[in-house]
This record gives structure tokens, sequence and C-alpha cells, in this order.
């Protein structure tokens, strides 16, 4: 099965830039759809961003629209989020998956990744 494996998180002020990524392995996936989701302590798993493997059109949670870049690298078999003016609410764990797309969100991720901690300071 596809394995997923992230990096690129860390620490930032708000304002500034990180960019993740996540390499996958084990299997071809141009069927495929890949995302990002987020978590905070406490809260609840939030959709992120969406990326059709095949074709790259994008989808963005409107909490991250103009500001995050969601992207994909067919032969490396990586997919990014590039992610600028950074705010502290973007706190987060964030973990790369892939699924399906359903109306613009990531549905039915089977795989993920181990999840890479983005922290932004004010």
């Amino acid at each position: 099965q596809v394995q997923l494996v992230e990096s690129g998180g860390g620490l930032v002020q708000a304002g500034g830039s990180l960019r993740l990524s996540c390499a996958a392995s084990g299997r071809t996936f141009s069927s495929y759809a890949m995302g990002w989701f987020r978590q905070a302590p406490g809260k609840e798993r939030e959709f992120v961003a969406a990326i059709s493997w095949s074709v790259g059109n994008p989808y963005y949670a409107d909490s991250v629209k103009g500001r995050f870049t969601i992207s994909r690298d067919n032969a490396k078999n990586t997919m990014y989020l590039q992610m600028n003016s950074l705010k502290p609410e973007d706190t987060a764990v964030y973990y790369c998956a892939a699924g399906t797309l359903y109306n613009g969100i990531l549905v039915n991720a089977r795989t993920w990744g181990q999840g890479t901690q983005v922290t932004v300071s004010s």
C-alpha cells in the first residue's frame, strides 16, 4: 500500500512561511487525490487543501484560501503545501493523506502520514 512521509514543519513567527512535503512510496497513485489536514490539541481534524493527482486541480478550505498553495510533483511522487502569511491560528499538526475528492474535499482517506508540527508564534 501507499506510504506517506511528511517533512517541513517547524516554528515560525506570524507572517512567516513554511513548505510542507509529503513523499509517497509503495504504489503509483495516478488515480488518487492527495491532500492535507490539520489538528490542534483538543480540536477535531480540519480539512486544509486537496489536489487531484493526475491533473493537479487544487482545492482549499476557506480559512487558508489565498495564503496556502498545494502542488504536486508527479516525477517525485511528492505533494507540497506552501504556507504563507502564517497566523497563530494555523498552529497544528499537519497530516498528508491519500483519498478521493468529493465536492472539493478529500474523503475516504485510507493512508495518512505521521504528521508534522507547525507552530506559529505571535
